[in-house]
């Protein structure tokens, strides 16, 4: 009997599909030197390697909550395996401690006690009005009062020395692989970008570290109204993110790059349709348009729920409707942009050449245009990525956004919003969906930059 039950829902084929993708394109960009000029330039800046890292680590975790699974539950009386409704993933098995230790209701960052005070019954008899004791944050501490303080500075410490340890590490076999030595390695200036991704990984290092020391013993970033752990749903949410921000432009590139080609190669009547399809698409209020299509598939959902056999698929169907939404609603501006470029490209000479040869249209858009709009493409890309990372918060703070089931940054701003009304005010579940997401938006525009001006080429000829 397998322990475990594969799943693979809509989302995750389409990521596993987008990895695919990706890794094919840095196979093909590896194999010709003038598709690597360009990414040895942005290998060449501090900001984007150290972006790069932090990047990654996001990367990662959304992969390992993208691989599901249904854990086995025993066997039915035929000797068959039967496995649990619930959807799992990799991260939930690894978080598996803050998954499990939930407690009664809100808890503050590294609290011991509840945040509001209830009634407690004393062991002789009575009553007294007291924050109750948690029952996992803090629970190996005999006087929490008196023992949290230096319980905290020693996990701080060995989680600095443990993630410090791992770098240098590390860094050790990394140097010896390149053949560098230290002194080489503190000073030479050629290799500056890879001692920022080294410094960047530090930080990632001592971050895991510290969460191994920290999290298993405390609430590090509190707890929500229903006793969850605030640091579980953040790391949770990247996934989220990053659907929204990837799968989106997988929708949106086919249709920006088709009709923005051919509205610019062959103009006339193809131009003036296309011009008329994007212009009507972008005077629709896009906010209303994805209210209208969220509200269908709600009503969809609700009439056929026989067809969804877990609140996790009900959920992924809803949000891979949603990335397809924003991917109809966001193809216009390069679609445009495409248009433009392709009308300058059809009058160089080499365009007009082929034309004269009796080029074929289909040879000369894939061999003469495409290729050379590509650099706009990718540009656009790694610069609307952020922005749909924040269009996803904002939609589902106006409650049109994933599913309420579905962890994500914006639905704990929404949450946080009814948590900032209340006395005391519950803070934590708002910073840390702001922490996480900022840090994403900020690296992410930060190598977005580096991307463009390595593959603008007006810019590499005033350079």
């Amino acid at each position: 009997m397998m322990p475990f039950q594969p799943v693979v829902l809509a989302t995750d084929a389409l990521i596993y599909l987008l990895v695919l993708l990706a890794g094919s394109l840095a196979w093909y960009t590896r194999r010709h030197a003038h598709l690597r000029a360009p990414w040895r330039r942005v290998a060449r800046s501090r900001t984007a390697m150290g972006s790069l890292v932090v990047i990654a680590l996001y990367v990662l975790i959304g992969l390992l909550d993208t691989l599901h699974y249904r854990p086995a539950s025993g066997e039915d009386g035929n000797g068959q395996a039967r496995y649990a409704s619930e959807v799992m993933s990799v991260l939930d098995l690894i978080a598996t401690p803050l998954r499990e230790h939930s407690e009664k209701t809100y808890s503050a960052p590294f609290a011991t006690h509840l945040y509001a005070r209830e009634t407690i019954e004393l062991p002789g008899g009575g009553q007294v009005r007291d924050f109750p004791r948690l029952k996992w944050g803090g629970a190996h501490l005999a006087d929490p009062d008196a023992d949290r303080g230096a319980d905290l500075l020693i996990r701080v410490l060995g989680g600095v020395v443990l993630g410090g340890t791992a770098w240098l590490l590390s860094l050790a076999v990394a140097l010896r692989r390149r053949g560098h030595r230290w002194r080489r390695w503190w000073r030479d200036p050629a290799i500056g970008p890879l001692r920022s991704a080294a410094w960047a990984g530090l930080a990632v290092l001592v971050l895991l570290g510290l969460t191994l020391t920290l999290a298993g013993a405390y609430h590090v970033l509190g707890t929500d109204k229903v006793g969850e752990d605030v640091f579980y749903q953040s790391l949770k949410s990247i996934r989220t993110g990053l659907v929204i921000g990837t799968l989106t432009t997988l929708v949106m590139l086919p249709a920006a790059i088709l009709l923005g080609i051919m509205a610019g190669y062959f103009r006339g009547w193809v131009d003036d349709v296309i011009q008329y399809l994007y212009t009507t698409l972008s005077s629709v209020p896009g906010v209303l348009l994805i209210a209208a299509a969220v509200l269908i598939m709600q009503i969809y959902m609700s009439n056929h729920q026989d067809e969804f056999n877990s609140l996790t698929e009900r959920a992924d169907l809803r949000l891979l409707f949603l990335c397809v939404i924003l991917g109809v609603t966001s193809w216009t501006s390069l679609c445009r942009l495409l248009r433009g470029e392709t009308l300058k490209l059809r009058q160089l000479e080499y365009v007009q050449a082929a034309q004269a040869f009796g080029v074929g249209h289909f040879t000369t858009l894939m061999r003469h245009i495409l290729p050379n709009v590509m650099h706009i493409v990718l540009i656009v890309v790694v610069l609307d990525f952020s922005g749909l990372v924040l269009a996803e918060a904002v939609l589902s703070y106006i409650n049109i956004g994933v599913d309420p089931n579905t962890n994500s940054w914006g639905n704990m701003i929404n949450s946080a919003r009814l948590e900032l009304a209340r006395e005391p005010v519950v803070w934590w579940s708002l910073l840390a969906a702001f922490v996480f997401m900022f840090v994403l938006v900020l690296a992410a525009n930060l190598f977005a930059d580096v991307v463009r001006d390595a593959f603008d080429p007006r810019l590499r000829e005033r350079t």
